[in-house]
């Protein structure tokens, strides 16, 4: 026996179980191993029934088998031992074993086998024994930890959440993933073998075939995202924007490429709810700013006109002219309250309403309004929760939707009003921008009329876009009722297809309990006149001195200022009461409510009235919407301003006019 072995026999002890029914060559075989210098512990058994249950009880290293074993032979050890699933060498040791025996029993499992007049070689053949399964165990622990890696790299590639498709250096598909059925809608049998660029609409392929060669030529990393927009083509014929990674590696060879395809039909709806809010935001910006500067010009405009008419008398030729510019003034006015309405820069007067009540008082004026040959149905749920709003501005959202229902509808056809209460969870406010989670109210307005095409859908709250004939509309409806909902904190959509009517559903934020809506004002006639003192602050001169004729001809007697320093001038110098403070409420240098504060330091029994162009932020940081604070819209007619007078210097706030 060779060094080698005896050293590493002797190294360390020898688990060893002998099948044997000849106690002398049990005796002979044990002596031959430890003269070698073999360090054994051996277990001896002569039945089956004890080899089995050594095979159960025990872990054994090497088992040495005689081949005749009485009543059983080494086959069956054989065969006890692999329905053990134990992998233990076992080698066949034998007085006399023929050829076919021994092909047998090395066909069955057996390690080696030798003649017992040979025992000399056994040393030898356990430590070969020992290293093949020293070898084979080493590989199966590389098999297994290939499976695991394969298992690991399965469970990632079909968990992925993109598409993963392999490609072969001819192009065709040699690997998809379970993401990839779901997306392009084949299955993995039926992608397998086919072109890449089946999974690409018609008009891309043959490019696309170009770029993949000479990206196959020189193939780099390129990240998700990073190239030409694309879209795939789904087994129904749809099509779908996405976005593809690239990796290339060789293999057997050829250059195999890795794609990683993301659908971003999502993602592009939020970029475009996102463009879209974005759009009508620098609009109502460029609106409101428009409204507000327009409104002085036309409060001089319509306040002169008055002035004329006073001063005309009935059969002078003049006066038609002079109602005309009146006219004009007002309608001019009605088209800046609804830009305003849009910008969400409007005076809105908040309180809990219940839309039920709303939408049933409209009904009666609706249905004379729609016609004759349009049904109007009413689906109001009787459990709907309240919500905070400006009651005329809602109707008039109701009502200008039933208008655009009315005239897409020529033939005829059903207008449906809808309440109900709709809960809106963290889901569907991530798929909606702007939109916030929680309790809303949902009011739809639908009409089985001519539909809308997509892209008139895009611009249909934009002022002054209008599908209807040049006369029919000012195309500020939609962009109105836009304006009124984003202001009263809701949002507004719109569903709607060619040929089978639109939908616009509307949702507002249920309103907390408490909430106190503000009480109504005292009607008071027109025109009233008075003699108290007003100070008039307004930086326009044209419109102060208007407002300061107005005041003058009702029997006030008027103070007048350009601005706030010059206010606190006059002031100072004046040694009679102050009734009224009449300010603009955003000025340069100084505030209409800083200049409030300034003068009711010594004149704490003023009272004040803040007129603005439109209640855009810088009004509503200071306060002046608060229940407590009078407040009257520019332009004004002459009737709307001493009216609103006469109510702040009686003690209410009055009714806020927007003429």
């Amino acid at each position: 026996m060779p060094e080698r072995d005896v050293a590493s026999l002797a190294a360390r002890p020898l688990r060893l179980l002998l099948a044997e029914d000849n106690p002398r060559d049990a005796k002979l075989t044990i002596a031959a191993l430890e003269r070698s210098g073999c360090r054994l512990s051996i277990d001896t058994v002569a039945s089956l029934a004890s080899f089995q249950e050594q095979l159960e009880r025990s872990d054994h290293e090497v088992i040495l088998c005689d081949y005749n074993l009485g009543d059983w032979t080494a086959l069956e050890a054989l065969q006890a031992l692999k329905n053990s699933g134990k992998d233990i060498p076992l080698i066949v040791v034998t007085g006399t074993l023929g050829e076919v025996a021994a092909v047998e029993v090395i066909k069955h499992g057996a390690t080696d086998y030798l003649l017992k007049d040979h025992l000399a070689r056994l040393p030898s053949a356990i430590q070969r024994a020992l290293e093949e399964k020293t070898l084979r165990d080493k590989r199966k622990e590389s098999e297994k930890a290939l499976r695991k890696s394969e298992a690991a790299f399965r469970g990632l590639f079909e968990s992925a959440p993109d598409a993963i498709i392999l490609v072969n250096q001819d192009g065709r598909i040699t690997l998809a993933n379970t993401h990839a059925e779901t997306a392009f809608g084949y299955t993995r049998e039926e992608l397998i073998g086919q072109p890449l660029e089946v999974l690409l609409p018609e008009r891309f392929r043959e490019k696309h075939s170009g770029h993949r060669n000479a990206y196959q030529a020189n193939p780099t990393i390129r990240r998700m995202g990073v190239g030409l927009e694309l879209f795939g083509l789904r087994k129904d014929g749809s099509e779908f924007p996405v976005e593809v990674g690239l990796s290339a590696f060789q293999t057997n060879g050829d250059t195999a490429i890795l794609s990683f395809i993301r659908d971003v039909s999502e993602r592009k709806q939020l970029e475009l709810q996102l463009f879209q809010s974005q759009k009508m935001e620098a609009i109502g910006r460029l609106a409101g700013g428009v409204a507000h500067d327009f409104n002085n010009h036309l409060g001089i405009i319509i306040g002169y006109s008055e002035l004329l008419l006073e001063r005309l008398g009935p059969n002078d030729p003049l006066r038609k002219n002079a109602g005309m510019i009146k006219e004009a003034g007002l309608r001019s006015a009605s088209l800046t309250r609804q830009l305003l309405a849009f910008s969400r820069r409007q005076i809105l007067e908040p309180r809990i309403l219940d839309l039920n009540e709303v939408v049933s008082e409209l009904e009666k004026m609706l249905r004379p309004l729609i016609g004759e040959d349009i049904e109007l149905v009413t689906s109001l749920d009787p459990l709907l929760g309240k919500v905070r709003g400006d009651s005329t501005q809602m109707e008039q959202v109701i009502m200008n939707l039933a208008v655009n229902a009315r005239d897409a509808m020529p033939q005829g056809g059903k207008l449906t009003i809808e309440t109900t209460n709709v809960d809106l969870d963290e889901a569907y406010a991530k798929a909606h921008v702007t939109v916030k989670a929680g309790p809303h109210v949902m009011l739809a307005v639908s009409d089985t009329g001519m539909g809308m095409e997509p892209g008139t859908l895009t611009h249909i709250f934009e002022p002054f876009f209008t599908t209807k004939e040049k006369s029919k509309g000012t195309g500020l409806g939609l962009a109105m009722v836009y304006g009124i909902v984003k202001q009263s904190g809701g949002w507004i959509w719109v569903y709607s297809e060619v040929g089978h009517g639109t939908t616009f559903k509307i949702y507002l934020p249920q309103a907390e309990a408490g909430i106190r809506g503000t009480t109504a004002d005292r009607a008071l006639p027109s025109a009233l006149k008075g003699k108290e003192t007003i100070l008039v602050v307004e930086d326009e001169a044209m419109l102060r001195e208007l407002a300061c004729e107005f005041l003058q001809s009702s029997g006030y007697t008027v103070l007048e200022a350009a601005n706030g320093p010059e206010a606190i001038e006059i002031s100072n110098r004046h040694a009679g009461p102050i009734h009224l403070l009449m300010t603009d409420a955003v000025m340069p240098g100084m505030s209409g409510r800083e200049l409030a504060q300034r003068l009711q330091g010594h004149r704490p029994e003023m009272k004040v009235l803040y007129v603005s162009g439109y209640t855009d932020d810088v009004v509503l940081r200071n306060g002046l919407l608060e229940p407590d604070r009078a407040f009257l819209q520019k332009p004004f007619t002459k009737d709307a301003l001493t009216n609103k007078v006469r109510a702040v210097l009686e003690g209410g706030k009055g009714a806020t006019y927007d003429s």
